[in-house]
């Protein structure tokens, strides 16, 4: 973006030129004695911008004033053009706020806007990020620096029987380690832990993923230091209060293949607490009831008549009473649910439709613009489309998760079509976790399907979190009482695990997660077709018995 000032004098008032030269359409505004007299963004073009900068970003935020006022993953927002402005309408379940948007840029990973409040003259900045963490490169490395001194005077501390022989912070891409986690070694005698934390400046992400990258630490110190000493476990410390997930994640691994020992740590007070990990009857999870599926449909078979004469063919489900989903190839367009009516306690049918966190109600004025989407999903979204769209890139996941869905017997024979729910919400108190796929065998016997279509580091312990809180709800007959599986008796068996992804997209520390996983979790991972779009085939299956007989024993 280049600014042009005009010495001309118009009026004796000074003239401002702004020009975008990223995009056409974002082309021009006008600046009279500080105050903007004409919108330079069409609500069609912020609309491209916005979706266009979101397709590639699961985690964007909105800040406003720098603090984040939106997460698009739980918010909504909509753009609309009212009196020939552009206005961007953001929304959530704790606060609702509409700009006008005068002028629009992206810059280094940043949508950054030129917003004005409703009523107000002076211009404001909102900026849309694809990450949460917005602090620059050098404060990261200052704070992590500065977390790895802490965290030695800690252990220097607390584990006085200890020597510190190994600290650092160092990128070790060969091994999977950036520079997120400090993780060292402690050593007494011949025995020795494995030691990883993490900082509270971390995203909470970040800090949930600390377990995955404790465990391949502890791997790595006991391949460097089987010669000299035993690493009998990992030592694994979190920011305080932020251990819920992990606490649940470590108490389903193998006791006998490690020593697990969690720890929240308060930097500022330089407290110690440590989290017992040990009583799995502690979990912190809730589900919800199964939605009644024919009544839903039949009250909403107004609504999904008018979408599928839209978009025949289209995939249907039902989210509760109150709300269903139309899904293309797994991607989500539209929406039908019950709105209230102002001044009344009756509600009303009304679909709205757009891509991700976009949100508009369908009305007669943007049906055209409706149909457009539908019409490109069609052309865009199918297994031998353009696949540098956006539209064909977008959600790969939620893809193959349909066609896993629509026949679960591709992943393992033993699993019954008659059953299976997709997108199952189990909320925890750290997580709104959505299990990809739940199912049974032709016994009744639970299965959690994790699906991921790109390689992912964190499929293991994903799949290990859902797989603990079916386990809870089972063993507590649960399901039959919340809707689920149609009254059909459920084996008190512990429930199978199934890890799918493509063949060639699967990251190479997944086999040294799974070896440290429980034995009384039965896991399989298959490993299926790369051209899984035209059809789900398995090229290559793994058991637990394949790998785990591995696992360093703990003896002395």
């Amino acid at each position: 973006m280049q600014i042009r000032r005009s010495g001309a004098n118009i009026h004796s008032r000074k003239v401002t030129m702004v020009t975008c030269h990223r995009r056409p359409e974002l082309h021009r505004r006008t600046i009279w004695n500080g105050r903007f007299e004409m919108p330079s963004v069409t609500p069609q073009a912020l609309t491209r911008t916005v979706q266009d900068f979101l397709s590639e970003a699961a985690g964007a935020v909105v800040l406003e004033n720098g603090a984040v006022a939106f997460d698009l993953a739980q918010s909504k927002y909509s753009i609309s053009g009212e009196y020939n402005r552009c206005l961007l309408h953001l929304w959530s379940a704790e606060r609702n706020s509409v700009r006008r948007v005068l002028e629009a840029e992206v810059k280094n990973g940043t949508l950054r806007l030129a917003v004005q409040r409703l009523g107000q003259a002076r211009p404001s900045k909102l900026e849309i990020c694809r990450e949460r963490d917005r602090r620059s490169p050098t404060a990261r490395r200052v704070a992590r620096i500065a977390y790895e001194q802490k965290l030695r005077r800690m252990l220097d501390r607390h584990f006085p029987e200890f020597k510190v022989t190994r600290l650092t912070t160092g990128v070790d891409l060969e091994k999977s380690f950036g520079p997120v986690y400090a993780r060292g070694l402690i050593r007494r005698g011949r025995s020795a832990f494995a030691v990883l934390g993490v900082n509270a400046q971390e995203t909470q992400s970040s800090i949930d993923a600390a377990l995955t990258f404790g465990i391949l630490w502890l791997d790595v110190c006991r391949q460097a230091q089987a010669a000299n000493v035993l690493v009998e476990g990992l030592k694994l410390f979190v920011p305080n209060g932020t251990s819920a997930l992990v606490r649940e994640r470590m108490a389903n691994l193998n006791r006998d293949a490690a020593k697990w020992f969690l720890f929240e740590l308060d930097e500022r007070h330089d407290a110690l607490v440590e989290i017992d990990c040990a009583d799995r009857g502690n979990v912190s999870t809730r589900l919800v009831h199964a939605a009644d599926d024919e009544a839903a449909r039949a009250r909403f078979r107004e609504s999904i008549a008018r979408v599928q004469e839209i978009q025949p063919n289209c995939e249907v489900s039902v989210l509760s009473a109150a709300e269903i989903v139309f899904r293309w190839r797994g991607l989500e367009f539209a929406r039908a649910r019950l709105g209230g009516i102002p001044g009344s306690f009756s509600g009303t049918e009304e679909v709205v439709f757009g891509l991700g966190a976009e949100e508009r109600v369908l009305e007669t004025s943007n049906e055209a613009a409706f149909s457009q989407l539908a019409h490109c999903l069609r052309d865009v979204r199918h297994p031998y489309g353009p696949r540098q769209h956006s539209l064909w890139r977008l959600r790969p996941e939620r893809w193959l998760e349909s066609l896993v869905a629509g026949d679960v017997s591709v992943v393992d024979g033993r699993l019954d079509n008659l059953w299976q729910y997709s997108q199952v919400p189990a909320f925890s108190a750290s997580d709104r976790a959505m299990i990809d796929v739940l199912t049974a065998t032709h016994e009744g016997r639970l299965a959690v399907v994790e699906l991921k279509a790109d390689e992912d580091i964190h499929l293991p312990l994903q799949g290990l979190d859902y797989w603990a809180r079916v386990e809870w709800h089972n063993a507590r007959g649960e399901f039959p009482r919340f809707g689920y599986f149609g009254g059909t008796e459920l084996s008190a068996e512990k429930p199978l695990l199934f890890l799918v992804a493509p063949a060639l997209h699967v990251h190479p520390a997944t086999d040294t997660l799974l070896r440290y996983f429980s034995p009384e979790i039965e896991w399989e991972f298959v490993g299926i077709d790369e051209r899984w779009r035209e059809g789900v085939k398995v090229v290559f299956r793994k058991h637990r018995q394949t790998i785990c007989n591995i696992v360093p024993a703990l003896t002395a």
